[in-house]
């Protein structure tokens, strides 16, 4: 069955279930894929941290120049390089990850991730190698942008495939805990060395620290993650697939990607009003306080990271919300607060004063935190099985680069050629038109199996209920892991 024909035939009444067609998901296992994943999340945010707020070091480290604002333009010039390659990660490891399985090229894009990261604390500066460290710079920018272009696609897709469908929202927020934490933990980390070390102690030798504190790390996620078995999902489509090959010709991903056009649309516009809303809550609005409201840097850190603690409780109770009411509801409640209260939020933020600075940062944050805990889980059931990773990277990562990752960016342009301090909230507003378009067209699947896939329950009884007859449990996997049904033999 082609995914357009898997998607047609999910609109369509449901035929009495087959038993071995339900899943029974190990609790313990489960847990386990969860924190591997968000671990995964926080080291690519912890590196995000890290280098943002080192980055005037790092200008002086690598680049040569006698201005420190074209030493802060190039090391930001390298950071963004990351960026143009993500969609290029994704268009490899996705398509892998659905060839080769979510578990093998998830332990890559660890690896890779933690290499890149854990080079740059290594990488002798520009007075020690000259033109060769800028250069050595960039190129661990590209391999970290490279494997993370195959990391948030495979970590949501692995955590929504390993949840139950009662629970799918809730498991799937903990990935964006993952994001949050990893971001404090970097800009934490920062700031407690800019505060114990001297200037030339942290020039000389503590801006390496942050990034070397990234190998073991990523020795102990890499370690977590080849601990882990494969999707149950993934396992029945794969011998599905080989059983239908047999048979019928072989599918090209181009072939199968091309009928995925309504879904890739859904999931740029979902993606979309994610990271706009994240780029420019957590990221451009810091900036944006000290450089042109004139706020005390360290103060306004201090309150972008109290946002973020706020935000982990808040992402949890979202995802946990959308299993009970629904995604589209939570994610809409967050697309329209965010058209209604982008110019509240902003005018608090710009009258400078602490307390309403921070309400304004709180009240984007809890906006924020509907998509946070709600996208992990709704962006992996925009698409089938057979495909789901790969058109979830490229999706994911396209829009990303494109309008994520160019927040800061555009935001900061349009505020210097118009000289209009409001213009972050017009960005938002319309950015939130275009997510409430995006949510108005998906179908709700809260609840509901993935695509191309059978109903997945977290005990023997809730199968038991949906079968509608004596079973008996067969375990498979090692002894472990995922339970399938069978009719009990008379």
């Amino acid at each position: 069955m082609s995914p357009s024909q898997e998607r047609h035939a999910a609109s369509k009444p449901s035929p009495p279930l087959a038993l071995d067609d339900i899943t029974i998901v190990d609790h313990a296992l489960l847990k386990r894929a969860v924190s591997a994943m968000a671990l995964g999340n926080a080291m690519e945010w912890f590196d995000f941290g890290v280098y943002s707020y080192i980055a005037v070091v790092l200008g002086r480290v690598f680049f040569p120049s006698s201005s420190p604002s074209a030493q802060l333009i190039a090391t930001f010039g390298t950071f963004a390089a990351a960026f143009v390659v993500r969609p290029i990660g994704g268009m490899v490891f996705g398509p892998l990850g659905d060839r080769i399985g979510r578990q093998r090229v998830l332990a890559m894009t660890m690896i890779m991730m933690a290499a890149g990261t854990f080079c740059i604390g290594l990488i002798p500066g520009y007075d020690s190698i000259g033109i060769l460290a800028p250069a050595l710079l960039l190129v661990a920018r590209l391999v970290q942008g490279f494997s993370t272009g195959g990391e948030y696609g495979g970590a949501a897709t692995f955590i929504a495939e390993f949840s139950t469908d009662a629970r799918r929202g809730f498991f799937g927020s903990f990935l964006e805990v993952g994001t949050l934490a990893g971001y404090i933990l970097g800009a934490g980390t920062v700031a407690l060395l800019t505060s114990m070390l001297s200037h030339d102690a942290l020039h000389a030798w503590g801006w390496r620290v942050p990034f070397m504190i990234a190998g073991p790390l990523g020795l102990v996620g890499l370690y977590i993650r080849m601990k882990l078995e494969e999707t149950p999902a993934f396992r029945k489509e794969a011998e599905a697939r080989e059983a239908d090959e047999r048979t019928r010709p072989k599918q090209s991903f181009t072939g199968l990607l091309a009928q995925q056009f309504k879904p890739m649309l859904q999931c740029v516009g979902l993606v979309l009003i994610f990271n706009v809303t994240d780029y420019m809550a957590l990221s451009y609005l810091p900036s944006f306080l000290s450089a042109t409201l004139h706020f005390d840097e360290t103060h306004g850190l201090f309150l972008v990271l109290l946002v973020m603690v706020l935000m982990i409780p808040m992402t949890i109770f979202a995802g946990h919300l959308s299993d009970v009411i629904g995604r589209k509801p939570v994610m809409l409640c967050g697309c329209i607060g965010l058209f209604a209260l982008s110019i509240p939020a902003l005018l608090l933020v710009r009258t400078g004063a602490m307390l309403p600075v921070f309400a304004g940062l709180l009240m984007l944050g809890v906006l924020l935190s509907t998509f946070t805990g709600v996208m992990p889980s709704s962006l992996p059931a925009l698409f089938p099985t057979r495909i789901r990773y790969g058109a979830l990277a490229i999706g994911f990562n396209v829009s990303v680069s494109l309008f994520g990752g160019t927040t800061p960016l555009v935001t900061a342009w349009l505020v210097d050629r118009t000289g209009n301090l409001m213009m972050p909230a017009y960005y938002l507003m319309a950015a939130s038109v275009i997510g409430i378009v995006s949510v108005l067209a998906l179908r709700e699947t809260a609840r509901k199996p993935l695509l191309g896939s059978g109903p997945c329950v977290a005990t023997r009884a809730e199968a038991l209920a949906l079968a509608g007859t004596k079973l008996k449990v067969v375990h498979t996997g090692k002894g472990k892991g995922e339970v399938t049904l069978k009719k009990k033999r008379a």
